[in-house]
């Protein structure tokens, strides 16, 4: 296994932020795949995958680097700059584009863990992935990055809750199961790759969610490293939530996809975020529900967290016509 030496004070500053460039390379990778996670991974691809195709079809260099970059096991390094706080879309594929055509190179034999195609053995692979990088932003993801953006938002909005409430080893156990895990003895679990470990003691630490079910690790020695890791299921599909249509009409169709979101808890800023409600409107549907008895609210560090009560769990399971096993 990977793992990285982490002294405390380095561990205390890190921060999670947002990357559009993260974000667009899950997505390729999600393209690349081209198997949904769960449903509203399924209809965007149904929406993307035959122009990611054709566009590949009709470039057959760069569905070779493609294939080539994202290796057997580990990414091609050129193709995932370490990200930044603040950074803009433009300003992350800028720094693809400027990588060196032999550490691409380089960088992708170690990706296939062999030698490099002769079609690949030329100095503009940077130049092309920056290109392909940019049609995946510019045709599936900036036309949704405000929504997509509002469900990663609500992903830190409850990794720094869980901080709060069970400290930083169950937020890290819990970013890429089976992956990431706090060992102890200030060291951090990041793969399951057999590498030596890194002391990253002093440089900026970095946790960047992304919507896809994706994840993997990045950094620039020796100032910056970065886990990138899949939002928590609830956030990620929210759309795929259906509100039972007997529950809509006993409750209205917003106030019921409110109680149908809260089977794990979310504070309000979550609940603004996948559903697209207004504060108001969200704080007014809670406090209906509260009043009914069907949840419940605890304080989590800064944050407040509803979750439903057992009447509203029965009331769930009753318009759904089976009980919820989503808890166990």
């Amino acid at each position: 296994m990977g793992w990285w030496q982490i002294n405390a004070d380095t561990l205390a500053g890190s921060r999670f932020v947002l990357s559009p460039l993260a974000e667009t390379f899950a997505c390729l990778q999600l393209l690349h795949r081209g198997t949904p996670a769960h449903p509203g991974e399924r209809a965007w691809l149904r929406d993307h995958l035959p122009g990611y195709r054709a566009r590949l079809a009709a470039d057959p260099v760069t569905a070779l680097l493609v294939r080539a970059g994202l290796g057997r096991s580990w990414i091609a390094d050129f193709l995932t700059p370490t990200p930044r706080d603040r950074e803009t879309f433009e300003e992350g594929v800028a720094r693809v584009r400027a990588a060196r055509p032999d550490a691409a190179r380089a960088h992708l034999r170690l990706s296939l863990a062999g030698p490099l195609p002769p079609a690949l053995d030329r100095d503009d692979l940077p130049e092309r992935a920056a290109g392909l990088l940019t049609y995946v932003w510019t045709e599936t993801v900036r036309p949704d990055w405000d929504r997509r953006r509002r469900v990663l938002e609500a992903d830190v909005v409850a990794r720094t809750a869980q901080v709060s409430r069970g400290g930083w080893a169950a937020v890290l156990d819990a970013l890429r199961p089976g992956r990431t895990r706090w060992l102890g003895d200030n060291r951090l679990q990041v793969n399951l790759h057999e590498y030596p470990p890194r002391e990253i003691s002093g440089a900026e630490l970095l946790f960047v969610p992304v919507t896809p079910r994706t994840g993997w690790v990045s950094w620039e020695e020796p100032d910056r490293y970065a886990v990138i890791y899949a939002c928590a299921g609830v956030l990620a599909d929210a759309g795929g939530r259906t509100v039972p249509a007997s529950l809509g009409a006993l409750l209205g169709a917003a106030r019921a996809g409110v109680l149908v979101l809260l089977d794990s808890p979310l504070s309000t800023s979550q609940l603004v975020a996948v559903t697209g409600q207004g504060l108001g409107s969200v704080g007014r549907h809670l406090r209906v529900l509260l009043d009914a008895g069907l949840v419940e609210r605890r304080r989590a560090g800064r944050s407040v967290l509803y979750s439903r009560t057992a009447a509203g769990q029965v009331l769930v399971e009753a318009g759904t016509g089976r009980p919820d096993t989503r808890r166990s």
